[in-house]
């Protein structure tokens, strides 16, 4: 059931729970009345009866009841690196999905690439605080933000460009997409949403994260070359003349 509402959105932890689904042999039944919450997840009509699925935030807002046991699971998966959706039929919380994040093995060289380049590195996930301090760990990154809104990943980019700062946002999905289009450089992953791709300035092929460094370090020695270039030609002119 949780599959069959899921399979009309283009998030990577729907994705997980579909492919999840459909590996496990379950054929999905359509589902009506689909609506995706942003940075809380979804809700549709399946078979008759109403799912909803994604965060602690969207189970409050939709007044489902969740119980001691159920927090314990939730902690328990958290503590794992988990990130945990949680799904109501009809009303009643009946499960807890924990979706691994994994990091992809480039990350940590990716980081410490940009940080060679003499960038700094922040990270901001929708994710929990457990869930977002493990990936930051494993990725090398010291400084994270986690639980941010789509407002606050704006908010954030912002307040650096405030600073006197040229910021680069790296992201895929829908709740980027603002903060692609603030930043002075966004940069979307193909495999992303057409949101994101649509709102960044650049577009890394097969969402490899090492590329990001690799796009910088190109874009820098572009540069070079153009003011080469233009003293070389104004050089050569100022002496014809």
């Amino acid at each position: 059931l949780t599959g069959a509402a899921e399979q009309n959105s283009d998030h990577p932890l729907s994705r997980a729970i579909v492919d999840a689904a459909v590996d496990s042999g379950y054929t999905l039944p359509a589902a009506t009345d689909f609506e995706s919450l942003t940075a809380r997840g979804v809700v549709a009509t399946v078979e008759g009866r109403k799912i909803i699925a994604g965060n602690r935030r969207l189970m409050e807002e939709q007044g489902i009841t969740i119980t001691a046991a159920a927090t314990v699971e939730i902690d328990r998966l958290e503590e794992l690196g988990r990130t945990v959706i949680l799904v109501a039929i009809d009303g009643v919380l009946e499960a807890a999905i924990g979706i691994a994040d994994e990091v992809k093995q480039t990350a940590a060289r990716a980081v410490q690439a940009l940080r060679d380049l003499g960038l700094g590195v922040i990270m901001m996930t929708g994710d929990n605080e457990r869930v977002a301090a493990a990936v930051a760990q494993s990725a090398g990154i010291d400084e994270f933000h986690a639980a941010a809104q789509p407002e606050d990943k704006f908010a954030l980019v912002r307040s650096l460009q405030e600073k006197g700062l040229a910021v680069a946002m790296v992201g895929d999905g829908v709740n980027d997409a603002p903060a692609l289009a603030q930043a002075d450089v966004g940069i979307a992953m193909s495999t992303g949403t057409d949101v994101a791709i649509e709102a960044g300035d650049i577009t890394l092929l097969h969402g490899d994260i090492s590329k990001v460094a690799e796009a910088i370090a190109l874009s820098r020695q572009t540069l070079t070359t153009i003011k080469q270039n233009l003293f070389w030609a104004f050089g050569y002119n100022i002496v014809a003349i």
